[in-house]
């Protein structure tokens, strides 16, 4: 019987509510998933971060856990995090790829294991797909996209599973006033958009902002304005049809390219791959990549300070509305005493 890794959530936690408390349709089905919830005693901004869109990207969803677990207080504003935001997506791999279910990640305490997943919702869940997705915008996507959360935004009350899915997170960032929401991925090294940050045209000044802080501490790091006729992703739509500030973040991730070898745990958490760095001396990458690989610390490390220097962007620009966060992991220091310190 399938069963969620335990988390363990830091002091800062004030509630855990599941997704269906803003779509009761999700209640009892594999899409409704955890909302762990951080609230200051100080009113505030509101910020929403999603892990799992994707759940073949496991630095999204491990960055979203590492923040929830060590947030040790909320001072003013309130933080939503969801964890894995497709649940579906983990409990199956993507076909013919050879995906390990599983990795393993040694922490102080003792070994913690969680499950690689697929970048789609499970057929178990959501069957037949369409021969063509014609988005609620009117753009026409293959089939199979239908089971992809980022391409299913805002969603539809009455459509499929995975429309129902973006449907409820839309919703919960309407009726909670969510004013900065984040969307965590990973993309392959031969991908275009690449350690970036891919922004709707509202959140723009907060995120040159915090490209510029980002790039003096010596994270080098990408922006992207989000294509206004590119439909269904978290950036465009959230950003269309909300009130929120729409931003997604995106690092490299070797264990999802076409380039890449045999998949393994080992490729999961170190990311390194013979193939990428014959690729990379090709010039044939869009980031850098040599023997020391991508590894999964390294991945969590930028998502999480490139969610730091958005809340400090955020202060800077909405002084009257501040999010103060106490217990972020130091990015440094992920990399320093590794993932598992933190977990």
């Amino acid at each position: 019987m399938w069963e969620d890794p335990e988390l363990f959530p830091g002091e800062g936690m004030t509630n855990k509510v599941m997704l269906s408390n803003w779509f009761e349709t999700l209640k009892g089905t594999a899409f409704d998933t955890p909302v762990y919830v951080f609230e200051g005693s100080k009113e505030g901004g509101k910020v929403l971060l999603l892990g799992g869109t994707h759940a073949n990207e496991p630095a999204a969803a491990l960055s979203a856990i590492t923040l929830l677990e060590n947030i040790s207080n909320c001072v003013s504003g309130t933080v939503y995090i969801i964890p894995w935001a497709n649940h579906s997506a983990i409990t199956h791999t993507d076909q013919m790829e050879g995906d390990p279910q599983f990795y393993t990640i040694e922490t102080p305490d003792g070994e913690r294991t969680f499950r690689y997943g697929s970048r789609r919702t499970n057929a178990i869940h959501q069957w037949p797909d369409p021969t063509i997705y014609i988005h609620p915008e009117g753009s026409v996507l293959g089939g199979q996209e239908v089971t992809n959360l980022n391409r299913c935004y805002p969603g539809r009350k009455n459509g499929y599973g995975t429309e129902q899915l973006a449907y409820a997170i839309t919703t919960l960032i309407k009726e909670e006033g969510i004013d900065l929401a984040i969307d965590l991925h990973e993309s392959s090294p031969e991908y275009p958009v690449n350690n970036a940050i891919v922004f709707h045209q509202d959140a723009a000044e907060l995120a040159v902002t915090a490209q510029m802080m980002l790039e003096m501490y010596g994270i080098d790091i990408g922006l992207e304005e989000s294509p206004q006729n590119l439909r269904g992703l978290s950036h465009r739509e959230w950003g269309d049809n909300t009130d929120v500030q729409a931003v997604l973040f995106e690092v490299s991730n070797p264990a999802q390219g076409r380039m890449r070898g045999r998949s393994s745990e080992e490729l999961i958490l170190t990311g390194v791959d013979k193939f990428y760095v014959n690729a990379a001396d090709r010039g044939q990458l869009y980031v850098p990549y040599d023997e020391n690989g991508y590894p999964l610390k390294l991945r969590v490390a930028r998502h999480i300070a490139t969610f730091e220097e958005f809340i400090s962007s955020w202060n800077m620009f909405y002084p009257d509305k501040m999010i103060e966060i106490e217990g972020i992991p130091d990015y440094q220091s992920i990399l320093d005493e590794g993932l598992g310190y933190y977990l």
